[in-house]
């Protein structure tokens, strides 16, 4: 793999495109980017939001985005899972810039729905292998010391749909079941040590107390390494969708982890062999085997810009291809896009926070000369592990399983502009 730096495709880096544009007379010349400011009455002539007063303070109590901005939402797939209570919906990343997703727009997973639960009438358990068992009302977690973190949560399942061939046609299907925000939470180590875990309390089985009654096994050391009893996300309380009031919080590791609307945790000698670590969320191989406890989620990327769903509209000239890039093992050294179906590799601008654990955002900046592209992006974590094409992931576990596809994404760009999910060799 070419580790790179060299100029765009085009033979110009970007400042020699600007200086050139400069020297063939302005504005004008950069492919339609801007125009003239004598030829623009937006600009030369007042408009009615220079005229007038706009709304005044109390006019949205709470902000809500610009009603500019409708098509920039969560989006389902109806004939993808059961019903609406037990279904998905994804982030919309083609919209989207650095690392922080909005509150609103972060992807929701459900089994048995929304659950509808009061504060006050909210209690945690902690019982099983443990001194003394405990019960905590929110206002009992609030006097417990804090932290708050940035991370990723990633659906095991995310871009589950694409194992055995393209399948949907935009980023936001493909990879939309990821987020990240800013979590605030209680560490799980307080309160066992406030319990007081047994010798032999080896495990942990977290329970939602939604209609599903959501289970998961979760070994002790992750959950004295890491672990967040949360409660707010980017400052504000945790949305319904999200688990409110409070939801289990396990970095790096595979959503169906992360408990929502959390109510019991029960300390125990082994894993419980729940429904959600047998018959599901395990990786069903070729051989018939399947793969089980694989938590975390590896290095993975995606070019959110251009897209299916963001085309490129400009014209030829400059063009800012955008993405997304997270590895559960850790920080992400580097991560390369190729215009050229793999052929040839650059390495990406990170740019923005770069939080362990965390969505990073990546640029490349190259001039287009409207001939066809095929992008990629794949990923380069501080531990050395590469994310894989997908032949290669293929080879290795075959094509039954709908979890943890972490391969190489490709994006046709075609000559008009416009974009295809698709595959190559």
């Amino acid at each position: 793999m070419s580790d790179t730096t060299e100029k765009p495709a085009g033979g110009m880096n970007r400042r020699d495109f600007l200086k050139a544009g400069l020297a063939a007379g302005g504005a004008a010349a950069f492919g339609g980017a801007a125009a003239a400011a004598e030829n623009d009455p937006l600009i030369t002539e007042v408009q009615d939001w220079n005229r007038y007063l706009g709304a005044g303070v109390q006019a949205a109590p709470y902000g809500v985005p610009s009603e500019h901005e409708p098509h920039v939402v969560r989006c389902d797939v109806e004939w993808l899972t059961a019903s609406t209570e037990s279904s998905v919906n994804f982030t919309p990343l083609h919209e989207l810039d650095g690392i922080i997703t909005p509150n609103g727009l972060c992807f929701e997973r459900h089994h048995g729905g929304v659950a509808d639960i009061a504060p006050a009438d909210h209690r945690l358990m902690i019982n099983g292998l443990v001194d003394t068992p405990l019960v905590f009302t929110m206002q009992n977690l609030m006097r417990f010391p804090r932290e708050n973190r940035v991370y990723f949560l990633e659906c095991a399942a995310n871009s589950g749909m694409e194992w055995r061939g393209s399948q949907f046609n935009g980023c936001q299907y493909t990879h939309g079941m990821v987020h990240c925000v800013m979590y605030t939470g209680v560490p799980l180590k307080l309160l066992l040590e406030e319990a007081g875990v047994k010798a032999n309390g080896k495990w942990l089985l977290a329970e939602g107390a939604d209609a599903a009654a959501m289970t998961h096994s979760i070994p002790m050391e992750k959950a004295l390494d890491d672990c967040l009893v949360a409660f707010k996300m980017n400052g504000e309380a945790l949305r319904p969708e999200q688990g409110y009031p409070l939801r289990l919080w396990v970095p790096d590791w595979e959503g169906n982890m992360w408990g929502k609307w959390l109510r019991q945790l029960e300390v125990g000698d082994e894993p419980w062999q729940q429904r959600e670590e047998t018959s599901k969320y395990t990786d069903l191989l070729a051989s018939g085997k399947a793969r089980r406890f694989t938590w975390v989620m590896d290095p993975k990327s995606i070019i959110t810009n251009p897209s299916p769903q963001m085309p490129i509209t400009h014209g030829k000239g400059p063009l800012v291809i955008s993405g997304l890039v997270w590895s559960g093992n850790g920080q992400i050294k580097r991560v390369y896009v190729s215009i050229d179906g793999g052929r040839n590799w650059k390495t990406a601008r990170i740019d923005g926070p770069s939080f362990f654990k965390a969505l990073h955002r990546f640029y490349l900046d190259i001039e287009w000369d409207g001939s066809p592209l095929l992008l990629q992006s794949r990923a380069l974590d501080e531990h050395g592990f590469y994310q894989p094409t997908k032949n290669e992931l293929r080879a290795e576990r075959g094509e039954n399983s709908i979890y943890h596809n972490n391969s190489v994404q490709t994006w046709h760009v075609k000559e008009d502009g416009t974009v295809e999910n698709v595959e190559v060799s």
